[in-house]
C-alpha cells in the first residue's frame, strides 16, 4: 500500500487534481499543487508539461524556482537566530551588515534616472527587514525602482545580483509596509550572523530536519534534469519560453527570491509552520516562536502591489475588499475566505505564479505552482482560487 506522506507514490488523483487539470485546459501551462497536514497526510498532482520543447510532462518532484516563496525560507532562518540569541531584531542592522546603514532615502528622481537623496534619520532593523518597512521596494512594483533598474541596465556589473540591493529607500524605515527586497538584506544578515553561506544556514536548520532533498540556491545536475521551464504569456496571449537558465552556483544567495524546490520541500517547511514547530528529523522552531510570529502586527497596513513591469506582474491584490495584515513574514487574511481558508491563515507567493497557504485553523497548508509570467497571470488567478476551493471541498465533513 503506498505511503500516504510521500506524493511520488500515490497511485490515484487527488479530490483537486481536475481544478488543477482544468488550470492547464485554460492556459497555465504546468501546475504542480499539493496539500498537506500537521501530520503529514500529503497529496500532489502535477499537469501540464515541464519542458515544451522537448515536451516532458510535469511531475511531483519537479524543480521550480521559487521566487518570493523563498522568503519563508529566510523568515524561518531569522527566527532561528533569534531563538538562538544570536540575532536582536531591534538592534541596528548594519551591526550585522554594515553596507546597509549606507542606503539613503529617496527624494526625487529625474527623467533619466538620475536621483536626489539624503540620509535616513534611523537604522533599518532585521525586525523592519521581516516586516517589510525598511523602505525598500522592487522594481517590478514601483515605477521609480523600474526606472533606476533600467538606467543600471546600460552599464552591466560582474555583479549584478549584489548591485541590485544598493537602492534608495523610498521612505524612512518603519515608516509603513513596502514590499521590496527587504529579505535579500536579512538574508545577508542572517550569513554574517552565521558566518557561513545562507545556502548552508538553510541546510543545516531547514532542509535537512525536513528531509528535504531538492532544494536549494545551487542548480546540481540531478536538480536541472528536473527543472521546469520558465514561461511568459506575450500581450497577444500566446505563451513562449523564457531564456532563464540559472548557474550551477548563483552570484550571491538572495533571502528574498533565488531558491530551487518542489512542491513535496516547501510542503515540508510549511508544515512547521502548521504544526508546532517540528519536523521529522528535529525540531526547526519552538511553538512558543510560531505562536507570536504568525499574529499580524497592529496598525500595519498592507496594500495592493501595482504592475510596474507589465512583462513581469500584473497588479496583485490579494483578498481585496477583506481585512488583511502582516506577520514574520506572511500576509495573513483577517476574514474567513468563502468557501476556503480561514481567518489566520499565513501565505505568500512567487513572481512565477508560486502561491501557498498555512491555515492553522483549518491544519490544512498548500502549494499551487506553475512557472509562468506574468504575475497573477488570470489563468493562474482563477486556476489557485479552484484549487482553494477543491481542497475545502474535500475537506468538509460529509
Amino acid at each position: 500500500m503506498p505511503d500516504s506522506t510521500d506524493p511520488l507514490d500515490r497511485t490515484s488523483a487527488p479530490p483537486f487534481a481536475r481544478a488543477i487539470d482544468t488550470a492547464i485546459a485554460n492556459g497555465a501551462q504546468m501546475v504542480v499543487g499539493g496539500v498537506t497536514t500537521a501530520d503529514g497526510a500529503t497529496e500532489v498532482h502535477a499537469a501540464g508539461l515541464r519542458t515544451p520543447d522537448p515536451a516532458e510532462p510535469a511531475t511531483a518532484d519537479t524543480v521550480i524556482a521559487l521566487y518570493s516563496a523563498t522568503k519563508a525560507f529566510t523568515a524561518t532562518a531569522a527566527l532561528q537566530c533569534v531563538e538562538d540569541g544570536a540575532l536582536d531584531l531591534d538592534a541596528p542592522a548594519r551591526e550585522y551588515v554594515p553596507e546597509i546603514g549606507d542606503l539613503p532615502v529617496l527624494e526625487a528622481l529625474g527623467d533619466d534616472g538620475s536621483v536626489r537623496t539624503r540620509p535616513a534619520r534611523r537604522d533599518i532593523t532585521a525586525r523592519m527587514l521581516l516586516l517589510h518597512t525598511s523602505g525598500l521596494a522592487y522594481d517590478m512594483f514601483d515605477t521609480r525602482y523600474a526606472l533606476i533598474a533600467r538606467e543600471r541596465m546600460k552599464h552591466p556589473s560582474a555583479t549584478p545580483l549584489r548591485d541590485s540591493l544598493r537602492t534608495p529607500l523610498l521612505h524612512e524605515p518603519g515608516e509603513r509596509w513596502t514590499y521590496g527586497t527587504s529579505m535579500d538584506w536579512l538574508g545577508l544578515v542572517i550569513s554574517a550572523v552565521r558566518g557561513r553561506r545562507l545556502d548552508d544556514v538553510f541546510r543545516e536548520g531547514i532542509y535537512e530536519p525536513c528531509g528535504m532533498r531538492s532544494t536549494s540556491f545551487d542548480m546540481p545536475p540531478a536538480m536541472r534534469a528536473r527543472l521546469a521551464t520558465l514561461r511568459r504569456r506575450q500581450r497577444d496571449g500566446t505563451v513562449v519560453p523564457t531564456k532563464v537558465r540559472p548557474p550551477d552556483t548563483p552570484e550571491l544567495d538572495m533571502g528574498g527570491q533565488g531558491l530551487f524546490s518542489t512542491v513535496p520541500d516547501l510542503l515540508a517547511l510549511l508544515r512547521v509552520w502548521l504544526g508546532d514547530g517540528s519536523a521529522p528529523g528535529g525540531r526547526v522552531l519552538r511553538p512558543e516562536t510560531i505562536e507570536w510570529a504568525v499574529r499580524p502586527v497592529p496598525g500595519l497596513a498592507v496594500t495592493p502591489l501595482p504592475a510596474a513591469i507589465p512583462a513581469l506582474t500584473r497588479e496583485a491584490d490579494f483578498f481585496p475588499g477583506a481585512r488583511k495584515g502582516w506577520a514574520y513574514s506572511f500576509l495573513v487574511n483577517e476574514d474567513d475566505v468563502p468557501a476556503g481558508r480561514r481567518a489566520g491563515s499565513l501565505t505568500w507567493a512567487g513572481l512565477p505564479n508560486v502561491f501557498y497557504w498555512i491555515d492553522r485553523a483549518s491544519g490544512i497548508a498548500a502549494v499551487w505552482a506553475a512557472q509562468l509570467l506574468p504575475f497573477f497571470d488570470p489563468a493562474c488567478e482563477e486556476g489557485v482560487a479552484a484549487f482553494e476551493r477543491a481542497v475545502y471541498r474535500a475537506s468538509a465533513p460529509d
